[in-house]
């Protein structure tokens, strides 16, 4: 449904964002992710026919977003990082203003407003005008405005900034509802929300794709060993030296402040949590805990964005 092939932008002499390449299937919902000015927010504005690119292409529902420009509009609901809303109009007012901007009959328009007012809860605050809504449901009508025409391709460019916790679970929850019948392409820095939204993530650095797989493949791309927590109530000063020499350990990392807690790194291929627990109970240490340390995507972001490229 998106498809973006060699994209690059220049801003003068800066290199925005160079040779970048993605799609996103039917239906999918997929976060860009990246540091701020990373080169999120240029990607997107090109996608949506805001800016034309340097070099590439973008394609969203098979047109051309810069050579069938008004096509490929027709099929993008688009919330930008700052919504522009016209604050002394009317909720209901303004997403009929939209609706006339795609060139929608009255109908159409009266049939449309119902339809997004109730997908984004927006029944009670209909009628407000929209100066006097809390942030959170301003970003409410400015998904809403995104949904009046009923588009294939969902834009979302950092939906939830500015948010207190509980509007940022609301709207995270309208976006999880759009799935299957839109496909979505969401930017974001805040890991959690890709995490609680995605099934895909896109990971851009220093204007350049550096990952694209779901967050559980690239956690187990970049994982070089499996990490077990154990926690003994006994600990001796061989307790290093002894667990080192398990075969299939690798590395022994004392835990700071604890005592009694250690760090034991194995073979990817292997699961040596049984040989371990029999080990520590068999020298009398007294096993407190022991599981496995999953590589979260907040670890794999920063290990994918924190690597030095030249100037930002």
């Amino acid at each position: 449904m998106i498809r973006v092939e060699g994209l690059t932008k220049y801003y003068g002499p800066h290199r925005a964002i160079h040779d970048v390449s993605f799609e996103v299937a039917e239906g999918e919902i997929v976060a860009f992710l990246g540091p701020n000015g990373a080169g999120k927010t240029t990607a997107m504005r090109i996608i949506t026919g805001f800016i034309p690119a340097s070099a590439g292409t973008a394609q969203v529902a098979g047109c051309d977003v810069y050579a069938e420009s008004v096509a490929a509009r027709r099929h993008i609901g688009y919330v930008p990082e700052h919504p522009a809303l016209y604050p002394e109009m009317r909720v209901r007012q303004y997403l009929g203003f939209c609706g006339r901007l795609y060139g929608m009959g009255s109908a159409e328009i009266a049939e449309a407003q119902e339809r997004v007012i109730a997908t984004c809860g927006l029944e009670e605050r209909a009628d407000y005008i929209i100066q006097r809504l809390s942030l959170g449901f301003r970003q409410r009508v400015c998904l809403a405005q995104a949904l009046i025409h009923d588009p294939e391709v969902l834009i979302l460019d950092e939906p939830t900034i500015g948010l207190d916790p509980n509007q940022i679970r609301q709207v995270r929850e309208l976006i999880r509802g759009l799935a299957g019948d839109h496909t979505v392409l969401l930017s974001t820095h805040i890991l959690p929300e890709a995490q609680a939204v995605c099934e895909r993530v896109v990971i851009i650095n220093h204007g350049e794709i550096v990952a694209e797989d779901t967050p559980q493949a690239l956690t187990a791309q970049l994982r070089q060993a499996q990490t077990v927590f154990v926690k003994v109530a006994q600990p001796a000063d061989n307790i290093s030296r002894l667990l080192r020499e398990m075969p299939g350990v690798s590395a022994v990392e004392k835990v700071g402040g604890d005592p009694g807690a250690y760090l034991v790194d194995t073979a990817m291929d292997s699961d040596l949590r049984d040989d371990i627990a029999k080990f520590v109970i068999e020298h009398d240490w007294g096993l407190l805990e022991l599981r496995a340390i999953e590589m979260s995507l907040e670890d794999v972001f920063r290990q994918l964005t924190t690597q030095e490229k030249g100037v930002a």
